[in-house]
């Protein structure tokens, strides 16, 4: 008899993107476990949303002064009209700002 097939463990390939991030940015220095575990703790029960694992990353790394909010409102701006001018289907691409 076969087992039924596992669930996947990402929703959606940016998911697995976030979680990456996260423990590149651990890998290289950015911040401890303990550093990650406080700031995703702000969030109450919810730490297994990656849409919040992205928020706290990007709260993280300006705290410590890796960028600036001004900066990461910038690239979700730009990304946002990348997306738009993007045909569906296709990857979406910072190239394909208009606004570049």
């Amino acid at each position: 008899m076969s087992r039924p097939p596992e669930p996947p463990v990402f929703a959606a390939p940016w998911e697995a993107q976030t979680f990456a991030l996260v423990v590149s940015l651990h890998d290289a220095g950015l911040f401890t476990w303990s550093d990650w575990a406080q700031a995703l703790g702000r969030h109450g029960d919810r730490t297994a949303d990656y849409a919040l694992w992205l928020e706290t990353i990007e709260a993280l790394i300006a705290e410590r002064g890796l960028t600036s909010a001004a900066a990461l409102e910038a690239r979700r701006a730009a990304f946002a009209r990348a997306a738009a001018a993007t045909p569906h289907g296709e990857p979406i691409l910072l190239e394909n700002d208009p606004g570049v």
